[in-house]
């Protein structure tokens, strides 16, 4: 299979791959990073998460099915099924992880499974499924990939659009300080001197 350069040319496989190489380089950056730096430790959970939840948006709306039509042999429906099992689990450990604090003695667990599944994803992925999907002549990959990498853009202006709503709706609902100023002694000292030159005239 011949190697493309420009991010609009890779084909589907190629794509998946690199999504993998993007996650397993925050799985390392993760073992490196000190546990006691909460916002080091959730700024690359989240990242992690939000990649993950791309690929498999990506590979669920588009790439499993399209590989499904095609499918003859019984190892590539095997492997779809447990793809999309591994899935469900990915989307509920990333789920545990949104409503847990880094503070919490289990994040780091939680994440450190998550990890390990997906490991094991990438290793079926690359090495069982991927040949047997290039090999098959039904299937454009270079379109698959072309409809993948569009997706991908849209669903990261999606949740960008997402998170700007929920920041602005977070402003909106803001206690407002109701409140009397203290008044400043600098002020109040210059009014005094104003009504003390004002008794003298």
């Amino acid at each position: 299979m011949p190697k493309t350069t420009g991010a609009s040319e890779r084909t589907a496989t190629e794509m998946l791959m690199q999504d993998h190489r993007r996650v397993q380089k925050l799985f390392k950056d993760f073992d490196k990073v000190d546990r006691e730096d909460e916002e080091a430790v959730r700024e690359l959970v989240e990242t992690a998460c939000l990649e993950l939840q791309i690929h498999s948006m990506l590979e669920e709306e588009i790439f499993y099915p399209a590989v499904r039509a095609q499918a003859e042999a019984p190892e590539v429906e095997n492997l779809l099924n447990e793809a999309e099992v591994e899935h469900e689990s990915v989307d509920e450990l990333t789920a545990k992880l949104h409503e847990l604090e880094p503070a919490d003695p289990m994040y780091c667990a939680y994440f450190s499974v998550l990890t390990e599944y997906v490991k094991h994803h990438v290793k079926e992925e690359e090495q069982r499924l991927f040949p047997l999907v290039d090999k098959m002549h039904g299937l454009d990959l270079a379109q698959l990939g072309e409809d993948m990498r569009l997706r991908r853009e849209e669903l990261f202006a999606e949740m960008e659009r997402a998170e700007e709503e929920d920041e602005a709706l977070a402003e909106a609902s803001a206690p407002v300080d109701d409140s009397v100023p203290e008044p400043d002694d600098e002020l109040e000292d210059e009014q005094e001197e104003r009504d003390i030159s004002r008794t003298r005239h």
